[in-house]
């Protein structure tokens, strides 16, 4: 869209940024590093425990029959509140993002609020999520919930951010 600009200066100064979704393979790398930084935290601090206090990990008995869909249940609700709290701090960046140079903002292309971080964060907690990122563009449903979309940094206006 070609906006009439009244000087020839006026087309610096007010430039229009357009977010542009991230593809679809930039979007399954920034799950694959979340996911495994995810892991590797949660490791640690579990290693930290069974070294530090080791009756705490003696207490968690991993042989019952509901063990294992409340350790499904515990991950995703962990994993929607790490997202979230990265997202906040980072104004939309994980390390996966930082490594493929994009962002999660709004559909205006603005930054997302706190409370827009941990939405997509607990949306990503619903069973099958990732599975609705596949498509071109990715369009999962932890965007679509949230109004918000992954965007390449160099669509951006850098000085929102």
């Amino acid at each position: 869209m070609q906006t009439a600009y009244s000087t020839p200066t006026e087309d610096i100064l007010t430039p229009e940024y357009t977010p542009t979704h991230a593809d679809t393979n930039k979007r399954f790398v920034n799950y694959l590093v979340d996911f495994v930084v995810f892991y590797a935290i949660i490791f640690g601090v579990s290693f930290t425990l069974a070294i530090f206090s080791p009756d705490t990990l003696e207490g968690l008995d991993t042989e019952s029959p509901g063990a294992n869909l409340l350790d499904r249940l515990l991950s995703l609700v962990l994993y929607g509140l790490y997202m979230g709290t990265v997202e906040s701090i980072f104004k939309g960046k994980s390390l996966g993002k930082m490594i493929t140079k994009t962002r999660a903002v709004n559909y205006d292309g603005t930054p997302i609020d706190i409370k827009t971080a941990f939405l997509r964060g607990f949306s990503r907690a619903v069973p099958f999520c990732a599975f609705s990122a596949f498509g071109t563009p990715s369009n999962p449903w932890h965007d679509r919930w949230t109004n918000t979309l992954v965007a390449d940094d160099a669509s951006l206006d850098k000085t929102r951010f």
